[in-house]
């Protein structure tokens, strides 16, 4: 056999297989094809936390390194609805279904689960944390308390005053802490005049605009939506489903989950892969140009926390706490991503002036760095890590800094000189001053016209903040 001629191989084994479409069944599809797609991981902002491990790097230290310190910033956990989502999309596709009695839902494909269907949520409920979210949180304080064993236990969690943000802590505090009463939350006010000195800066920042991106992702919601409207209009022509319908079903999919831990408009027969795949670029639009690199002021309203926390880290100043934690809502982490020069489609080629051709409205870009959906989902969280490394084999021994965004190790923008995705302490001094430089000056160029503004962050140093109120029993985290 091992000299036979390749020609003389392939008439053999003509011979020896049946030919009964045996070489026709087991194409290379059927053979190697084990395509799986999870709506809940192309949601956005609407997703249940998940590790997408962009990229597959092992979120374990490099050999040889320890942590020594670590700060976070997470995004609240799930809720039940966001006050925008609810209002604009979700809402007006109840209060349609409500009127639309005449509808027999049990005879029409895909959609028969309408027929007793019954909402998640009331609109008192909107913004409260869910069952799922109280868990997403205590999950990734036990996660934290495996990741870093030898570092000591915070005393203190700072988060930003709403309810959704203060719960979360709570329930982080609880998977964390090993005895009850030990660790407390420190609530920052959600001030709109607090200048960079809150974990909600935007709010103070008079050039930003919670409005911004809707125009651009409009165009794209109608091309997306086109077909699937024509599609479940032909279906149930008296309900005439609207592009506005479709994006608050597709919501649905993740509120519902979040709720009742499933959600029927995630059935692929209803909303395909590709039906998917437009809803998060859409999602993606808006928030490139709202709090991503298509936003002028998105540098300058992450940089402070960026500065703040690293100038922390590499002092080694965080006191009595090994670890800095704080909760914030869904705009600043990719805010601070942008002062971090991270998921950048122009990273490797391009320019900042051209960035917003990356994210053309009419198409796409499959390739792109920037998806919501890796980025922030309900509890997405960020770290930066001081790793401290002796024996590391090819690297001197001494301190070094990682960024981990929901586990996966981020590489810096050129700052990439140590094992791993690490970056030495001489090269993340330099890599801090030059983002620094590019988006130092908050007061500015947000415009600030009111008193006593800041563009500095010092809620971590500054004892008026006070020592905030103890968490309590854990087993309060849980109660509805």
């Amino acid at each position: 056999m091992a000299g036979l001629p390749l020609g003389g191989l392939h008439r053999l084994l003509l011979i020896a297989l049946p030919t009964t479409g045996f070489l026709q069944s087991c194409s290379a599809a059927s053979l190697y094809s084990n395509y799986d797609f999870n709506p809940l991981e192309h949601l956005g902002g609407v997703a249940p936390y998940f590790e997408p491990k962009d990229p597959p790097a092992s979120p374990s230290p490099p050999q040889g390194c320890t942590p020594a310190q670590t700060a976070y910033l997470s995004r609240h956990a799930a809720i039940y609805a966001n006050d925008y989502d609810y209002e604009e999309y979700i809402e007006p596709f109840l209060q349609k279904l409500d009127n639309n009695t005449a509808i027999d839902w049990s005879k029409i494909p895909a959609l028969n689960f309408l027929a007793d269907w019954t909402a998640p949520l009331t609109e008192a409920e909107q913004e409260l944390l869910t069952r799922v979210g109280r868990l997403e949180a205590a999950q990734l304080g036990v996660t934290l308390s495996f990741r870093y064993p030898n570092l000591r236990l915070p005393s203190r969690i700072w988060t930003s005053s709403a309810e959704r943000t203060y719960k979360s802590a709570q329930a982080l505090a609880r998977g964390l802490e090993i005895d009850e009463n030990y660790m407390n939350v420190v609530s920052i006010y959600e001030s709109e005049e607090a200048g960079a000195n809150s974990l909600t800066p935007y709010k103070s920042c008079p050039a930003y605009s919670s409005s911004a991106g809707s125009d651009q992702s409009a165009v794209y919601l109608k091309k997306f939506t086109k077909p699937i409207m024509a599609r479940l209009n032909a279906l149930v022509p008296a309900f005439n489903f609207t592009a506005n319908d479709i994006y608050g079903m597709m919501e649905l999919c993740g509120y519902e989950s979040v709720i009742r831990g499933n959600s029927p408009f995630c059935d692929l027969d209803l909303f395909t892969p590709d039906d998917w795949l437009g809803w998060e670029y859409t999602a993606d639009i808006q928030y490139h140009y709202n709090v991503g690199y298509g936003n002028q002021v998105s540098g300058a309203v992450g940089l402070p926390w960026l500065q703040a926390t690293a100038n922390l880290l590499m002092n080694g100043s965080t006191g009595e706490q090994d670890m800095l934690i704080s909760f914030t809502h869904r705009e600043l982490p990719p805010m601070v991503f942008v002062a971090m020069g991270l998921f950048n489609n122009s990273a490797f080629g391009g320019s900042e002036t051209t960035i917003n051709d990356t994210m053309p409205l009419d198409r796409i870009n499959y390739r792109r760095a920037w998806k919501s959906s890796h980025i922030m989902p309900f509890s997405s969280n960020l770290a930066i890590e001081r790793l401290n490394c002796s024996g590391s084999f090819g690297y001197d021994d001494g301190d070094y800094y990682r960024v981990l965004v929901n586990s996966a190790p981020q590489p810096l923008p050129y700052c990439s000189d140590g094992p791993g995705t690490t970056c030495s302490r001489n090269g993340f001094e330099k890599y801090v001053e030059e983002r620094v430089s590019l988006f130092q000056g908050f007061s500015e160029k947000c415009g600030v016209d009111y008193d006593n503004t800041t563009d500095i962050l010092s809620i971590y140093t500054d004892p008026g903040v006070g020592n905030g109120t103890v968490v309590g029993k854990r087993y309060e985290a849980f109660v509805s």
